[in-house]
């Protein structure tokens, strides 16, 4: 027998180590139930538990705790990557097809903090888990000090009822489950399996699509284009929560407003509507990529697959109608080999465009020099009609600062006026500490893209301009809430009403508001939607 204190001392640890153990596998589960779930027992804790009691002193079971501890640590660390693609991109984290947008998680960080910043979260996150990782070694190696009937009974009852709540979970109605048991550990390794699976599947579906595609492509050209300026406007986490969500309608509402009143004022033209965009969060790349080549992109996957191919886009449509083909993408910093596969004639990444000014947080530099700089520096320096992407970014996370908005657009010059703004506006780690304050400032950048967009229209779109403005997705769920639309509003303004007749067509109406959040129709139609419109013809072999 025992003695009463080793019996004492042996009970406590494995009570304690349960403990411990159970309440890290029920928090694998918090990303899942944004909190805690409804339940208490997780029955890995019960097996570990029962297992490295009954296993005897020795290396192999130095090793095996090392192990397990380290296994935990990692389960914990695909734990936190699914809360973050969850709060981001309102989805479970899917590692056969996010692991690529680690270096993007990295830069955004970096960008909106500092790289000293993102640098130290990193290494107090290696840290942190490698301490857990020590301690769950620490913790499972001690079990069973004492080999007795006593603790090799309590093992073999762990262990028993561990596997078979285990097997009752899994094995669907065929047995009853433990009540407020789970296992999630295993949910969270299977769903990864699961995911992956589908993600496989779809794979292949898609190469499929891309391969009959290519048989069928016929080259076309925009002949009721031809000598219009077309620029297309991604307005950076412009989604429809902006609109019809309370929280930001006010706000954002009011200046859409503005934007209806000002291009009515100029004599031109608008109408707007709603398209669905293949993602949320963030991954604004695959939002750019469906709508240029008429498919869904829906995943990075899709993304590299395109890029494999040789399939035309509008880049290729519009260089046939005579057509300067341009992306301006401010926020490229890096080298972005994926940019020449698009055909353009010219891509202005952020190094390219002169700017003087400072950048602010993440955004590299403010939606009016980027619109300045393309009207000034890029559609006014040619003498053919452009078609151009540009990207718009001051409403990127985190939100902060929000810029004034200069009368004089030739003040804006190089930028070097936004200095007197450096280092205004709170820091974001402050600002993001409360949500509400966040959501705020949210509906303010909107607000202000919309704005600089809509004076960008009043003073340099005529009858020889087709603008269309557009969200590339909806932001975060901290903005939207679980389950959000994926709808993003879309803008169309001309000086000649004509031109917009083809979106008239497809349900848009006249003004600032789109009728609806809700629409069936996805940005991959909006190529087939210019190709309908605007009097395609086959093109000249």
């Amino acid at each position: 027998m025992l003695p009463v204190d080793a019996k004492e001392t042996f009970v406590l640890r494995l009570l304690i180590t349960f403990a411990v153990l159970n309440a890290l596998l029920l928090g694998l589960e918090i990303p899942r139930h944004a909190g805690l779930g409804p339940n208490w027992i997780a029955l890995e804790a019960l097996v570990l538990a029962g297992l490295f009691t009954w296993i005897p002193q020795g290396r192999w079971k130095g090793y095996l705790a090392a192990l397990a501890g380290a296994l935990l640590a990692l389960l914990t660390l695909l734990a936190l990557a699914d809360a973050l693609a969850r709060l981001s991109l309102s989805r479970s984290v899917n590692l056969y097809l996010d692991y690529p947008l680690a270096r993007s998680v990295y830069h955004l960080v970096s960008g909106s903090v500092s790289v000293p910043g993102a640098i130290l979260a990193g290494i107090a996150l290696f840290l942190g888990l490698a301490a857990l990782a020590l301690l769950l070694r620490w913790l499972l190696a001690g079990l069973g000090r004492q080999r007795r009937p006593v603790p090799r009974a309590v093992a073999a009852a762990f262990i028993l009822v561990g596997a078979v709540g285990i097997v009752s979970f899994h094995a669907g109605a065929a047995l009853p489950n433990l009540p407020r048991a789970i296992t999630p550990g295993m949910t969270i390794v299977l769903d990864q399996i699961r995911f992956g699976r589908i993600a496989h599947v779809q794979r292949g579906e898609f190469q499929s699509l891309l391969a009959r595609d290519a048989e069928t492509q016929a080259a076309v050209r925009l002949d009721g284009l031809a000598g219009v300026d077309v620029i297309v406007g991604f307005i950076e986490s412009y989604g429809v929560s902006a609109l019809f969500d309370e929280r930001y309608a006010p706000v954002v509402g009011a200046r859409l407003d503005d934007l209806e009143r000002r291009v009515a004022d100029a004599g031109l033209h608008m109408v707007s509507g709603t398209l669905n965009a293949p993602m949320f969060g963030g991954q604004s790349w695959l939002a750019h990529a469906s709508v240029l080549s008429g498919l869904w992109i829906r995943n990075q996957m899709h993304y590299e697959f395109l890029l494999d191919t040789e399939r035309e886009t509008l880049v290729q449509d519009f260089h046939r109608s005579g057509h300067r083909t341009v992306a301006v993408m401010p926020a490229i910093t890096l080298p972005w080999p994926q940019g020449r596969w698009f055909g353009y004639d010219e891509i202005f990444e952020a190094g390219d465009m002169g700017y003087a000014g400072p950048p602010f947080n993440w955004v590299t530099m403010p939606d009016q020099f980027t619109w300045w700089f393309f009207e000034n520096s890029v559609r006014r320096n040619g003498d053919r009609p452009v078609f151009a992407k540009v990207a718009l970014i001051s409403s990127h996370a985190p939100w902060v600062p929000i810029l004034p908005i200069l009368e004089d657009w030739e003040a804006i010059d190089d930028g070097a006026i936004f200095r007197q703004w450096e280092g205004e506006g709170e820091a974001p780690e402050s600002l993001w500490r409360n949500h509400d304050r966040v959501r705020e400032h949210f509906a303010l950048s909107v607000a202000h893209a919309l704005e600089v967009a809509g004076r960008y229209a009043a003073t340099f779109t005529d009858a020889r301009t087709l603008l269309i403005l557009l969200g590339d997705h909806q932001p975060a769920q901290i903005i939207t809430g679980p389950d959000p639309n994926p709808g993003v509003p879309v803008h169309v303004i001309s000086g000649d009403p004509a031109l917009l007749e083809p979106f008239r067509e497809r349900g848009f109406v006249a003004g600032a508001w789109p009728v609806s959040q809700n629409t069936e129709t996805g940005m991959d139609r909006f190529r087939e939607w210019l190709h309908d419109g605007y009097r395609v013809v086959p093109a000249s072999p």
